[in-house]
């Protein structure tokens, strides 16, 4: 199978590469290779794979690159919660215009298979449930609550405290950030684009994505690469919130893998019909606080190094989400791998990626 996958010098678009090429498949990639990012092609790219270097924006590159193409693999993206309003437009045009620009072309090609890397920020905060209530939506959190140290969610409607639960794909969804709104028109685009062609398409929801490769400590990394890089200088991790926020964290090799089982249902007539998108969790199942994951680190680097709980915050951060990663078993296929307890382990020892001082195209 030909495949394009787009970001494929950046974190998880190389894993992806490489392991569609480990695989057999042929694969072409193509990178903006942005200069605040990557100073030239990767040494971890493999060497005899190409890669086509331009703007996903672009629209004359990417028809090239669509020669002879059987699915696209879309991974490129600005990626974060973004920092400030200033990011604002970088966000939609990056990642809706560079979106619309390659569906457009995709039709224009006759390539009727996508997989999309979507984003867990798609669902705002996770799921909830009130003694009284049921399940219930909470509203984004106030920020005298958060300066006053209340950082759990409460019912909307008689304001008592939640039990969290776990969050699956046809829960409503309700991006409260820059970058989770792009997310979510992405996969709206895409679902507009299978119908018009149609197509195939597959989103993969991500979660609490980590591993080698991740961009070093930035306003933009992620917060498992942020405490590595806070350890591997002797400094003890900072940990917003109380530290007891849930997250998912799965592992990038997954993440691949994942990719893989959904560009092959992408071809399969059984695996919901064309002109349709197809939303899935990929997680690991097994949610960590973020506490648990900088006392993990901390603790790979010995020292003496004990997290740093600050009680700061984000606006726009959700407090818990859980994944159920049932659909993408049932359906793709997709179990991780890579238990947390060795993940983190490697990941403490793994290569990652010189940091980038400013917001730009990423895998």
């Amino acid at each position: 199978m030909r495949v394009l996958v787009t970001g494929a010098a950046g974190f998880i678009g190389s894993h992806i590469l490489e392991t569609a090429r480990d695989l057999g498949h042929e694969v072409r990639g193509y990178d903006s290779l942005t200069p605040a990012v990557h100073d030239g092609r990767p040494g971890y790219l493999p060497d005899d794979v190409e890669l086509v270097v331009a703007d996903v924006r672009d629209a004359a590159a990417v028809r090239q690159a669509l020669a002879g193409v059987d699915v696209v693999c879309h991974q490129a993206a600005l990626v974060g919660l973004g920092v400030d309003l200033a990011d604002l437009p970088a966000y939609s045009d990056v990642n809706v215009t560079g979106t619309a620009t390659l569906l457009t072309e995709m039709g224009r090609a006759g390539v009727g298979r996508l997989v999309l890397a979507s984003s867990m920020v798609v669902y705002g905060e996770g799921a909830y449930d009130c003694a009284r209530h049921g399940r219930v939506r909470p509203a984004p959190r106030a920020r005298e609550d958060l300066l006053a140290g209340r950082f759990e969610p409460r019912c909307p409607r008689c304001g008592q405290d939640l039990q969290t639960a776990t969050i699956s794909e046809d829960a409503p969804l309700d991006p409260r950030n820059a970058y989770a709104a792009s997310k979510l028109a992405q996969e709206h685009l895409a679902a507009s684009w299978a119908r018009l062609t149609d197509g195939r398409a597959i989103a993969l929801r991500y979660h609490n994505v980590y591993g080698p490769r991740m961009p070093r400590d930035t306003p933009y990394s992620g917060v498992a690469a942020i405490f590595r890089s806070a350890c591997e200088n002797g400094v003890a991790p900072k940990v917003f919130e109380d530290g007891r926020q849930q997250r998912d964290f799965v592992h990038v090799t997954d993440v691949a893998q994942a990719n893989l089982l959904a560009i092959g249902a992408t071809g399969a007539s059984g695996n919901g019909p064309a002109g349709s998108l197809r939303s899935f969790n990929v997680a690991s199942g097994h949610p960590h606080t973020v506490g648990e994951m900088a006392e993990a680190l901390a603790g790979e680097f010995g020292g003496g190094l004990v997290p740093y709980v600050t009680g700061e915050f984000r606006l726009g951060d959700v407090r818990h989400i859980m994944a159920s990663p049932a659909a993408a078993e049932q359906n793709l296929g997709f179990r991780a791998q890579v238990p947390f307890a060795r993940g983190v382990s490697e990941f403490a020892r793994a290569e990652l990626r010189a940091s980038a001082r400013v917001p730009a195209t990423l895998g």
